[in-house]
């Protein structure tokens, strides 16, 4: 034991001792005289008992170690200077916080001590700082990943643990956490699962650099596209792909993205000869890390299947117009009492009849010219026309209608000419359409004013109700096919859920633009403006196919 080789030590330096001072003694009092032979021995003896002692048990010591208080406190400073650290009291109240971890969260001592704990966690996770104040209370650890909020509102990823503070009579006092940034780690392992991911996609997939406009990464699929390496692309710009292998149209969206300050653009474009479906996604704007994602959907098969289901509806489509014409003529015939007189009730089955049946050709004919515009063969008889007169024509196709629902519509700016290019029967079909619908969300009694006014791009015609008005969440779908409203009720109103799309594309087609205004419970607003003129460069090959008479 230390002890024991301590007191050997001791007792071997204290004979030592004596055996020399009694040596000095024995000699000096031998050859010395007088009073030098009485004092010298003896105080000889002293010093050298006492030097040879000291000497001794000096050399024998073990060396010095730190205490283990000494080392716990270097411990703790080098924790402090490495790791987040904080302190929590049995209130789940800081009381302590180090530099670091105001650091990596932005806020300030002043606003942390003091405060709740769960102000550090993301979302208010009371469930964790329950957990953990559960165990803590047990003296027990916790160990895991911390989701820290940031004063900024973002997110720091932490891998903590947390140890119960107890006082001398073994009572919890609170508690010391200790914490990892791993964002920067956990952001490295999505970023390589992203890559695993988009290596894999069936699309092809370009990174762009933004500045420089190279290109950063390709996909398996896209490199198989052009038969690359890795290496054959990593010099290859943008601009040289808009030139080589005919996607200006990408070029042009990226572009565009960067001078509206946008970040996603998504459009329908040509290229290497493939019909794609292209999505840019500007990541990290304006900033040395910004790329655009392009993401291109071969929609090849897609538009040939498409093709094939529209052909079948048109035929479809075409076989059932000609036979209901024939009956709704049969029964328009039976109800002018051609055939003779009728009992009032076969008239009015008839005019239910009479009435489905015209619903039946008009649902037919909104199929037939949705098929034509997507299609692009969607013709457009152009002439000029005044405005004013295809709105009394629209009136008098709808005084039926009209009658039916009990409105009353008021007229503004139709005492003067409207002179336009356009063709007037598809505009009549907007007119029909737009009034159609303004009179079947109005209450019987109420007004759908119709308003026509010269623009100096063009002229403008509005319908506006005091209907039920479009739900604020409905109204980015509003020109979308069969779209459906939450307060549309197709089945009792009637309707196929295509008109509001046939017009934007009429209006679209003949060069003009349509919107709506609406309020829910206030009434809807319905506007569209066409060019006086039609300009030249309306007539694209992709577009509705126009045609000028006379």
């Amino acid at each position: 034991m230390p002890e024991i080789k301590l007191f050997g030590r001791s007792a071997a330096a204290f004979s030592a001792a004596l055996l020399l001072s009694m040596l000095w003694y024995t000699v000096t009092a031998k050859v010395m005289t007088g009073f030098a032979a009485e004092a010298f021995p003896v105080i000889g003896a002293i010093i050298i008992a006492a030097l040879t002692s000291a000497l001794a048990l000096r050399k024998s010591a073990p060396p010095s170690r730190p205490t283990g208080d000494v080392s716990l406190a270097q411990q703790l400073r080098l924790l402090r200077t490495h790791t987040m650290v904080n302190v929590v009291d049995t209130e789940n109240l800081l009381v302590e916080v180090n530099d670091l971890l105001l650091e990596a969260t932005g806020f300030s001592r002043d606003e942390l001590i003091g405060q709740p704990v769960a102000k550090l966690y993301a979302n208010d996770n009371v469930s964790l700082t329950d957990e953990i104040r559960s165990k803590l209370s047990n003296q027990q650890g916790w160990q895991g990943e911390t989701l820290l909020r940031r004063r900024d509102g973002s997110i720091c990823i932490t891998q903590t643990t947390v140890t119960p503070l107890v006082d001398s009579d073994g009572k919890w006092i609170g508690s010391i956490s200790a914490r990892t940034d791993i964002t920067k780690t956990i952001d490295l392992i999505a970023e390589r699962d992203i890559g695993l991911t988009l290596h894999e996609l069936r699309d092809d997939v370009w990174i762009v650099d933004e500045q420089a406009e190279t290109f950063k990464y390709m996909n398996r699929a896209a490199k198989r596209r052009f038969g690359w390496t890795s290496k054959a692309y990593a010099d290859l710009t943008l601009s040289q792909m808009a030139q080589d292998q005919d996607c200006k149209a990408v070029l042009d969206a990226c572009a565009a993205l960067k001078s509206k300050k946008e970040t996603f653009e998504k459009l329908e474009a040509c290229i290497f000869g493939t019909k794609f479906d292209v999505s840019i996604k500007w990541l990290h704007p304006n900033t040395p890390n910004g790329r655009f994602l392009i993401m291109l959907n071969d929609i090849t098969d897609r538009m040939a299947e498409e093709r094939k289901q529209a052909d079948f509806v048109s035929m479809v489509s075409h076989e059932l117009r000609s036979p209901l014409t024939s009956i709704k003529g049969a029964m328009g015939l039976l109800l002018s009492r051609a055939a003779g007189e009728l009992s009032p009730q076969a008239v009015g089955l008839l005019e239910i009849a009479h009435r489905n049946a015209d619903r039946l050709v008009l649902i037919i004919n909104d199929i037939l010219d949705m098929e034509k515009i997507s299609s692009g063969r969607l013709d457009f008889d152009i002439k000029e026309f005044d405005v004013s007169e295809m709105v009394h024509e629209a009136l008098r196709s709808n005084a039926a209608t009209q009658q039916r629902s009990g409105v009353n519509i008021r007229c503004i700016g139709l005492d003067v000419p409207h002179m336009i290019q356009t063709d007037s029967n598809r505009i009549i079909q907007v007119l029909i359409n737009l009034m159609s619908n303004a009179a079947k969300f109005s209450k019987p009694g109420a007004t759908i004013e119709v308003m026509v006014e010269r623009l100096a791009s063009g002229v403008r015609v509005s319908v506006r109700d005091e209907g039920t008005g479009i739900p604020e969440k409905d109204h980015h779908k509003i020109f979308q096919r069969f779209a459906d409203m939450a307060n549309s009720d197709r089945g009792a109103k009637g309707g196929t859920g295509l008109g509001l799309s046939i017009c934007k594309a009429i209006v679209e087609g003949l060069g003009g633009t349509i919107s709506f205004e609406s309020r829910e419970g206030e009434g809807t607003t319905f506007m569209f403006t066409l060019p006086t003129k039609i300009s030249d460069n309306i007539n694209e090959p992709s577009g509705p196919i126009l045609r000028s008479v006379g």
